[in-house]
């Protein structure tokens, strides 16, 4: 089991560096979220941005935090040219001046208000729960095994005009055209 773990974190390891995500996934020690949080700097990286967003990126996590400190070290990273923010969002909280939205699986019941709130914005939503892209968002991570996988749905992404990386996309499980 802990062998098929270490092939795992190597196989992931080896996929992000042959596209030049340089991100530190091959430790044995990583958390779930902080291999999600490597994911969001990833997809923050492989999105194709409108002008209108500015220099810079807020990254809003809604809903109970998950992630807790493993999401600070995302803080003034580089996209780009824009920095990253971040902001938590509780439930009901406006998500006015977010970029990327992370909805919490604990606020997966608020799905289809949170994305109604965000239609037609620049803003590209990331979830971690089962049927979340078949809902609208446009990244949903899974773990299986170890492994974190993700899905996406590039309707959701063009109604938001926001272009995702054919290197990306490469390597999700499932892509919603």
């Amino acid at each position: 089991m802990r062998s098929s773990r270490r092939v795992c974190h190597l196989l992931l390891a080896l996929a992000w560096t042959a596209l030049g995500l340089a991100a530190p996934v091959w430790a044995q020690d990583l958390t779930e979220y902080r291999l999600k949080a490597a994911f969001l700097y990833n997809f923050a990286a492989f999105t194709e941005w409108p002008a209108e967003v500015g220099s810079t990126l807020n990254l809003c996590i809604y809903g109970a935090d998950p992630f807790g400190a493993e999401a600070e070290p995302l803080v003034g990273k580089k996209v780009g040219e824009r920095s990253v923010s971040l902001l938590r969002k509780a439930q009901g909280d406006s998500l006015k001046g977010c970029q990327m939205v992370f909805i919490a699986n604990a606020a997966s019941g608020q799905l289809p208000r949170v994305l109604e709130a965000l239609r037609g914005q620049a803003v590209l939503t990331v979830a971690d729960a089962p049927g979340a892209m078949q809902q609208g968002v446009m990244l949903n991570m899974a773990l299986t095994q170890g492994r974190i996988s993700f899905e996406s749905n590039l309707v959701a992404a063009r109604g938001a005009r926001l272009s995702l990386s054919s290197k990306l996309l490469r390597l999700a499980t499932e892509v919603l055209q």
